[in-house]
């Protein structure tokens, strides 16, 4: 098994924590797994993508062409990569911040109102985290038992106030998933 996957958004949007925290999970469940954080210059506003590869066996390279799992957090970011989406590849987007059906017929999209979700619990930075509960949803490559255990461990000290809303936003993504 391997799996190629980008996070992508502006800089700001917690992308690079996803990746991290995917990554972490992933070594939890013993895989192998490679994380590559890109972001342009302005950080705050920016660009920014991670790209993740799971495997069961020795990771090459931690550059990708094709990828199996696109995550976006905005509808440049999903312009920007969605061409290199395999068919049959899946699609995870913020629903509440644009529409992406339409892109293409041949992958596997999932909606989730992600900013929605986080501003329903006062999470309104952590749509995120919506997103990576959807992931471990409808990919099954994760288990979430070992997310929320890779985000305890991975929160930074000066962050933990905000630990158990964003294990219930995780939750909710993960749950909007699970109810379709």
């Amino acid at each position: 098994m391997e799996k190629r996957i980008i996070i992508a958004g502006s800089g700001g949007q917690g992308v690079l924590f996803l990746g991290k925290l995917i990554a972490y999970s992933c070594m939890l469940e013993g895989k192998e797994v490679a994380c590559f954080p890109s972001y342009g210059a302005e950080m705050r506003g920016g660009t920014a993508n991670c790209t993740v590869i799971i495997s069961d066996d020795m990771i090459g390279s931690p550059v990708i062409r094709s990828l199996d799992i696109l995550a976006v957090m905005n509808e440049p970011s999903c312009n920007r990569f969605i061409d290199r989406l395999l068919p049959a590849g899946l699609l995870i987007y913020d629903s509440s911040l644009f529409n992406a059906d339409k892109q293409r017929k041949d992958i596997n999209a999932v909606k989730v109102p992600a900013s929605s979700l986080a501003s329903s619990l006062n999470g309104t930075k952590a749509a995120n985290m919506a997103i990576i509960g959807a992931l471990v949803a409808a990919s099954g490559i994760l288990d979430i038992k070992s997310v929320l255990e890779a985000i305890a461990e991975t929160t930074p000290a000066h962050r933990k106030v905000s630990l158990e809303v964003n294990r219930n936003i995780i939750m909710k993504g993960y749950n909007s998933v699970s109810a379709v």
